[in-house]
């Protein structure tokens, strides 16, 4: 899907700016603009919200902060979506989630329950792994089973989808009906060339803030062991995985790596990349990031027949 190359160019400038805003130095300051920005842009009339406390199992564990959007109309109820909020792993929260979980849940008429996982650098590798398996675990004891959820995530949690997608493969464990990946950040050895041929489209991501990143979340690991960098995992026997991936991103070949790994492994897995689109351009309130939600929903009721 392209657009023009003065249409792109605004967008693109458009974008640097409001990203400008949203990031901060200051990592503190940096996450409280994001739920600014979660709670300017992810609010619509047609979505509720209702938040939860998921109970801690231990002493040692804290109760995790999460809600559940859903649309105030009748609506099916068989299947949810846990969905994985991006933010490098360092920031990013439920609310700021919101641009994205409100579009998912008006497009597909399912619940959809988001989470606050522990972040970096206060909480490194594997605190979010850790994290997102006892929300697994939460939904597994509320009455759901496996093959009623499906995964989904953008950028960092299109990589903790796959994380704990792989980890309960790991535990041999039944896995989602499915995974719906935006923009996921799937190699952090980063080792595409998109890293240096888009270096100067990206509007979002640059070298410096995906090292930070990568710092915070994974210093001293092995950034090839596949709960980090899933893109290092085995996928055999995986569920159906969407993907889709902006033209203009340094992540564009994460996703194209992962594709490839993928249909190598017998996996059914579909690729769409917008011409022209940056990082999680779906969080953006235009026509073509809910043009993309909508492709989210045909692919989740393909896989839910």
């Amino acid at each position: 899907m392209a657009i023009s190359d003065k249409k792109n160019a605004n967008l693109m400038n458009l974008i640097k700016r409001m990203h400008g805003v949203v990031e901060n130095v200051d990592i503190e300051k940096h996450r409280q603009s994001q739920d600014h920005f979660g709670a300017l842009l992810g609010t619509n009339k047609d979505v509720l919200t209702e938040v939860l406390e998921i109970p801690a199992q231990s002493p040692e564990e804290e109760a995790i902060h999460a809600e559940w959007n859903y649309v105030n109309r009748a609506h099916m109820k068989k299947y949810v979506i846990l969905y994985c909020h991006g933010g490098g792993y360092s920031t990013g929260s439920s609310l700021y989630a919101r641009t994205l979980t409100s579009k998912l849940a008006m497009s597909t008429s399912m619940d959809v329950l988001s989470f606050d996982y522990r972040l970096a650098p206060e909480h490194p590798y594997p605190a979010a792994t850790q994290d997102a398996m006892r929300v697994w675990n939460y939904l597994m004891m509320f009455g759901y089973g496996a093959r009623d959820i499906i995964m989904a995530g953008d950028s960092a949690g299109g990589n903790l989808a796959l994380s704990l997608t792989l980890k309960l493969k790991q535990e041999g464990r039944l896995l989602p009906r499915g995974l719906v990946l935006m923009s996921p950040w799937t190699d952090l050895t980063s080792s595409g060339a998109s890293h240096e041929t888009k270096a100067e489209v990206d509007p979002v991501l640059n070298a410096g803030y995906l090292e930070e990143m990568i710092h915070n979340y994974a210093s001293g690991q092995n950034l090839e062991e596949p709960l980090i960098s899933p893109l290092f995992g085995n996928y055999d026997g995986f569920p159906p995985t969407y993907i889709q991936v902006g033209g203009n991103e340094i992540l564009f070949d994460d996703s194209i790596a992962l594709y490839e790994k993928l249909i190598k492994a017998n996996v059914y897995a579909k690729l769409d990349t917008f011409e022209g689109m940056w990082h999680v351009f779906q969080m953006s309130p235009f026509k073509t990031a809910y043009e993309a939600m909508d492709r989210n929903a045909e692919f989740i009721y393909d896989i839910c027949r």
